[in-house]
């Protein structure tokens, strides 16, 4: 993850601009070396970024999607394993969801808690985002993880039950749509609630264009997964995704209101709210 220290004001420069307006390497490198810091950031994989700056920022966050492909392709091997072995649905659904919480460090559920905790609070901006900085969990973010947790592998053990291509295609369709509102909150126009953090280093960095093309990516990459149970899933694993994104949308709208802009904990809070979305629609295509 970047460094609080190294973060630059928000509304800066897109993929392939440093803070300082020139590319450092060209396009190429930056894409590569985003690539890398997207998988060091969003992971717990032990990726080594050459580079830690708002134009390597501007390409991680662009291709967060593709990250959260892979983890969801990594969770459905859980899935189909514990499914092969004769575990039922939910517990297969369980080891899958906790996989991906594994995957992660479970940064994406503490942003959750952390969000839901600062939203929930009632204070105005300033006295909410000093609850997010907090290490602890309140009763909000508690409540809220049990819910968000029960919901996810409810909706994929139900999917599994049906069809475990289904519930590997919905996971994949999943992680990927969550990735992809980090994507959207991270182009211009989004501020950041504070002048430091991962909010602020990754603030405006991905343009239009860039979140429009990472859109299409995921809604074909989740169409052709839900191939594996048919033409019929596969659009609804499409719809899945487009569901997913505007609930995160609905939330940044509501954590942009409250807080003034976004943070590393408002991140993981899109991620999460989207990824349980999308499952939430493609269990009811399955049944």
């Amino acid at each position: 993850m970047p460094p609080a220290d190294s973060a630059d004001s928000a509304g800066g420069p897109g993929p392939g601009r440093p803070a300082g307006g020139r590319s450092r390497g060209g396009p190429l490198r930056d894409c590569l070396d985003g690539l890398r810091m997207a998988g060091g950031t969003l992971t717990a994989v032990p990726v080594a970024a050459p580079r830690v700056d708002r134009a390597a920022a501007g390409w991680a966050m662009g291709l967060a999607p593709l990250v959260g492909a892979a983890l969801g392709a990594a969770a459905a091997v859980v899935l189909a394993a514990s499914v092969l072995a004769g575990l039922p649905g939910f517990l297969s659904a369980v080891l899958a969801v906790g996989a991906l919480a594994l995957l992660t460090r479970g940064l994406h559920l503490d942003g959750l808690a952390d969000l839901a905790d600062g939203l929930g609070s009632g204070r105005p901006a300033e006295g909410a985002l000093e609850i997010m900085r907090r290490s602890d969990i309140g009763p909000f973010g508690v409540i809220t993880l049990v819910l968000v947790l029960l919901l996810q592998t409810a909706a994929l053990g139900a999917i599994a039950d049906s069809s475990p291509a289904a519930a590997a295609a919905a996971l994949v369709a999943a992680s990927a749509t969550g990735r992809l509102a980090i994507t959207w909150a991270c182009t211009p126009r989004v501020p950041s609630a504070r002048p430091e953090g991962l909010g602020a280093f990754v603030a405006g960095t991905v343009p239009y264009w860039g979140a429009g093309a990472a859109t299409g990516a995921v809604l074909s990459v989740s169409a052709l997964a839900g191939l594996a149970h048919g033409g019929a899933f596969a659009l609804s694993c499409a719809l899945a995704a487009a569901a997913g994104l505007a609930a995160a949308a609905l939330l940044l709208a509501r954590a942009l209101r409250r807080t003034g802009g976004i943070t590393g904990d408002t991140l993981g809070a899109l991620s999460e709210t989207a990824t349980t979305a999308a499952l939430l629609v493609t269990a009811g295509a399955a049944a």
